[in-house]
């Protein structure tokens, strides 16, 4: 049996309803869980009842945690009639459930036990989960009577009797069975709760029984691990170490449990779903009057704040006795090693740096500030020397308190993300936090019509012309055209991606097809993109004819266009398309569904708050100092907006403790999270790479998320290796959604997915997929020019760049889900199998009962169908996934991946391996395809003999045919419908013993008609 255990503390209730009628209640708790009942002394006449008392449950499948409920009932006990009134109950679900290390005491409010009652109060629980092998389950309190429970003595002496029953018991079972606590009534009066512990069955039993304060059960535990969740069926289960854990954390509104936030008594701030941090913040703003330290009579000038090991530096001014730094410094206070802050300003020499003098703070005269509070005013202080005389030079400052809250805190230099072997070096700008936004994007329209007049080199050839569209590094081209009297017609449409501000130009040129490889150009037109037509609708746009220049730069002179020396011209349509949506990423991981024009959008309709708390058991990602370190940061990518952490430095348990918010305008859209390791940080070994290394990701579907619950969840990092799938950590992520209009959510459910012109004007497959290549690059270039810079394979990495390339693996992973979509199906064919094979005969007779019912009355078909699916979602809705989804190794056939699928998966395209190996996944590429063609012949054939039943290739089988069509028509005319399906029924449910081992008529009749593989090939 497991060790797991639940342990549920019952401490007290407050306020509970009257019940005896005099204005008191007598109270006792009923609690039941996996089975297992237990119940607490009674409370005579007291509405504010203390207990604390202490019951343990087994759990019989801690895998199945998440799916039990503990119910907590607060009954009234009537003496009169010794019957039970329910005065409120409390249920918690599985997934709430802590360790002993993270539990604390919470006072639930009272449920109404039913909808005719009432209830008020509170109940004061602490429940949590323990593996302790020295502590069993309690056993329930033996049946006492109202008197019993009013007089300690003798509830003293029914218990008394009910342990040498348990004792005499278990000495005829087992001699070595473990102590059980069991809770004895005692005076209302008592505060303190007793526990009689029986003496081993070894010892007399003329001792008396000793009282236990709960020393035993209450003591220090270590600390354990959060439990593991699961979902899904059994199949697609996976190793606990991949599974998502449910986590209680203390917020900045309070501690997270079961999703909800209990409030602190401290005022929650702005950044409720992180951790507080506090810092001690510096801010050097100025010096003024600073001594000549050259010889020439100058100073350099730069200021170094100092606190323990920690140096943050300013940059340094030459030849500058006033110089303004305005730079702010953070040092996390739980990494504090002093009491003393220095703030030195020296004077920076090529050899030796000179101190031109100091300022000291002792941090308990510190003041605290909080927001939303003004920032703290910088103040002017004399500087020391080294004898620690004042002197005429002075510094302005300003030293406070504050958390990651502060609006300081992002652009200051932070101790716990700093470069300590050089504070002042330029990685500084790499390592913060920054927010960014991608490019409003638009589709451009090309539709190339016509040309005219075209002069080509060779006067009696008749040209082979296509036309050439370029938008920066986009290229399309159109098909080739041959135009024998120099006026080509190609009436071709052409899509490309353009991105705001539109800085660049939209190139077409006219080329000719003299040889393979040898095209030579005949004219150009380029045009400001920004002056091109804009359309949200599929309404007709005027086309323009446009004059063609020799060169690049002749066209885009505008004085040159006014000139008539060139008299070639091309026919064009171009327009900007907002009425589709521009897809940057994977399709199936969508984080934004808009059309492009603003004058589309709807109002939001939620908002998306993501606190990105930590990171814990990292990988080292790189060697510094010959230790493994990693300097990680995530970026989480929602809608248009990318949102990155500052970097750690040396830390593979990193906090970052940033809460970030999000405006959802479609539920039906992810959010992913990334982690990654810094490969701009100096002085470590990145097997050779300035790339930053992926070390996992998170992708959570909003659609999943309940209104207003907080989910908080130790994600696991896992990452597909050539040598297999691997754990790199865990994220811990704390995720709130709240609606802002509930009606307009329900209305958007029945709006489609995609903006109207995807349905209007459709793009095919292979085109969306292309021009979603063409919009990252232009995402990728974009954002790669920002400061800091987002780096390309960061994006590429977050948007599933390569999501669509060939993989074995993710072939039999889809192959495997559709398995399972129509495995129910399936499941209802062999049961319907099974029926008519009379196996279970009273389920065969149930059915046939049922078949008669919707024969005789038909009208009761759509309603039965309608409310058993009913049934079957409320059934489904009390095992409903209470956490989001999270990655699958064995959906996702990462953990029976052979080393050589996984090899190809990682393989480049065009592949870089050698002849042998590429030749033999080619011969395995055509086994599986000899597979599929099979398939496929053999649906082809099937749908070919219905077609041979009326084509007359077999005479003798489509005159039978025509014969039976003649006799059924006049037989299902003239007999009525019901009979004919109450025949048909009986005969496909008909017993065994009237059953044929060979194949039926109809069906051999089926398999005789010719098909058309017998011309193929």
């Amino acid at each position: 049996m497991s060790h797991f255990k639940l342990g549920v503390e019952v401490t007290s209730a407050h306020d509970l309803l009257p019940k005896d009628g005099q204005g008191a209640s007598n109270a006792y708790v009923e609690i039941h869980f996996d089975g297992q009942k237990n119940k607490t002394t009674i409370k005579e006449n007291d509405l504010n009842p203390v207990w604390n008392e202490t019951f343990y449950f087994n759990i019989s499948n801690p895998n199945k945690l998440h799916e039990l409920t503990l119910d907590a009932h607060v009954y009234h006990h009537s003496k009169p009639t010794n019957k039970k009134t329910c005065i409120g109950k409390v249920t918690l679900n599985g997934t709430s459930f802590v360790p002993f290390s993270d539990a604390v005491l919470l006072h639930y409010p009272l449920e109404k036990p039913s909808i005719l009652t009432r209830s008020r109060g509170e109940l004061g629980l602490k429940v949590f989960l323990t593996s302790d092998p020295y502590i069993t389950a309690s056993s329930p309190l033996p049946a006492m009577n109202t008197n019993m429970a009013g007089d300690p003595r003798a509830a003293q002496a029914a218990a008394m009797d009910g342990m040498s029953d348990i004792f005499s018991s278990s000495n005829k079972s087992d001699m070595r069975q473990r102590r059980t606590f069991h809770h004895l009534p005692k005076d209302s009066n008592s505060k303190q709760p007793q526990m009689v512990v029986p003496p081993p069955p070894s010892q007399p039993m003329e001792d008396p029984p000793r009282t236990n304060y709960g020393a035993y059960e209450m003591r220090a535990r270590p600390p354990q691990p959060p439990r593991p969740l699961y979902s899904g069926q059994p199949s697609m289960m996976q190793p606990p170490d991949y599974s998502l854990k449910e986590t209680s954390p203390v917020l900045g509104g309070g501690r997270v449990v079961g999703g909800r936030v209990i409030p602190d008594i401290r005022p929650a701030s702005t950044y409720d779903l992180v951790e507080k941090m506090e810092y001690l913040f510096v801010r050097v703003v100025k010096a003024r009057n600073l001594p000549s330290m050259d010889v020439t009579g100058s100073i350099d000038p730069y200021a170094e704040v100092r606190l323990g090991n920690y140096r943050g530096r300013t940059k340094y001014f030459a030849k500058n006795k006033n110089p303004e730094w305005n730079q702010v410094f953070a040092f996390a206070k739980d990494e504090q090693q002093a009491t003393e802050l220095e703030v030195v300003v020296l004077d920076k020499d090529l050899v030796v740096n000179d101190i031109v003098g100091r300022v000291r703070f002792d941090l308990h005269e510190v003041p605290t500030r909080i927001p939303p509070d003004s920032p703290l005013a910088p103040e002017w202080y004399s500087l020391e020397d080294e004898n620690q005389e004042k002197k005429k030079w002075e510094i302005m400052l300003a030293v406070w308190y504050g958390t990651q809250a502060d609006e300081a805190f992002p652009d200051a230099w932070q101790s716990d993300a700093a470069v300590v072997d050089d504070p002042s070096s330029s990685y500084q700008a790499h390592i913060r936090s920054k927010v960014y936004h991608s490019p409003r994007l638009w589709y451009l329209r090309v539709n190339v019509i016509e040309a005219q007049e075209l002069l080509v080199s060779e006067k009696n050839r008749s040209p082979n012309v296509y036309v050439k569209v370029q938008i920066g590094s986009q290229v399309d081209r159109t098909k080739i055209v041959q135009a024998p009297n120099k006026n080509p017609i190609w009436n071709e449409e052409l899509m490309l991606v353009a991105a705001e501000p539109f800085e660049e130009h939209l190139t077409l040129t006219v080329m000719d097809h003299l040889a393979p490889n040898k095209d030579e150009p005949l004219g150009k037109v380029v045009l400001r993109i920004a002056d091109v037509t804009r359309r949200v609708d599929d309404k007709n746009i005027q086309s323009r004819w446009h004059g063609m220049e020799r060169s690049t730069s002749a066209a885009m002179d505008p004085e040159n266009l006014k000139k008539d020396k060139f008299f070639s011209r091309l026919h064009l349509e171009v327009c900007l398309e907002g009425g589709y949506h521009v897809f940057d990423e994977s399709t199936y991981y969508s984080s934004d569904l808009r059309p492009t024009s603003k004058q589309l959008w709807k109002d939001a309709v939620g908002i998306l708050e993501v606190g990105i708390l930590n990171a814990d058991g990292l990988h080292p990602m790189k060697t510094r100092d010959g230790r493994g370190v990693s300097d990680t940061y995530c970026v989480a990518k929602y809608g248009h907006k990318w949102v990155r952490t500052r970097t750690i430095i040396n830390n593979l348990n990193p906090k970052y403790n940033e809460q970030y918010t999000w405006e959802v305008y479609d539920p039906a859209t992810v959010l992913t999270v990334g982690v990654f390791d810094n490969s701009q940080i100096g002085g470590g070994q990145n097997n050779g790479s300035s790339k930053d290394m992926e070390i996992g990701k998170v992708r959570i579907r909003i659609s999943t998320l309940e209104t207003g619950r907080v989910y908080t969840h130790s994600y696991p990092l896992l990452v597909l290796h050539p040598s297999g799938v691997k754990k790199m950590g865990e994220l811990h992520l704390a995720i709130r959604f709240s609606c802002t209009s509930m009606l307009n959510m329900m209305y958007l459910y029945s709006r489609p997915l995609l903006p109207k012109m995807h349905y209007v004007r459709p793009l095919s497959v292979i085109q969306q997929d292309r021009l979603r290549h063409h919009a990252l690059k232009i995402v990728v270039s974009r954002l790669t020019r920002a400061e800091p810079p987002l780096k390309a394979e960061v994006i590429e990495y977050i948007s599933d760049m390569h999501s669509h390339l060939w993989s074995m693996r993710r072939s039999k992973a889809n192959f495997s889900r559709l398995t399972s979509v129509f495995s129910g199906l399936l499941g209802t064919g062999k049961w319907f199998g099974d029926v008519c094979q009379w196996k279970n005969p009273v389920t065969t007779v149930l059915v046939h009962i049922l078949f008669l019912m919707l024969i005789f009355f038909p009208e009761l078909i759509l309603p039965t169908a309608f409310l058993y699916m009913f049934v079957i979602g409320v059934w489904n809705y009390y095992y409903r996934p209470r956490y989001p989804p999270h990655m699958n190794t064995r959906i996702s056939h990462a953990d029976v991946a052979t080393p050589d699928e996984l090899d190809e998966e990682f393989d480049s395209f065009p592949s870089t391996k050698s002849p042998d190996i590429v030749r033999m996944r080619y011969d395995k590429m055509r086994v599986i395809a000899r597979r599929i063609q099979s398939v496929v012949g053999d649906i082809a054939s099937q749908g070919e003999r219905v077609q041979a039943l009326l084509s007359w290739r077999d005479t003798r089988a489509s005159a039978i045919f025509m014969v039976f069509c003649l006799v059924a028509a006049v037989v299902l005319y003239i007999t009525p419908f019901q009979l004919l399906a109450l025949l048909a029924g009986f005969y496909v449910m008909r017993h065994p013993r009237f059953r044929r081992k060979l194949p039926s008529r109809p069906f051999n009749f089926f398999k005789r008609l010719p098909t058309r593989a017998d011309s193929m090939l």
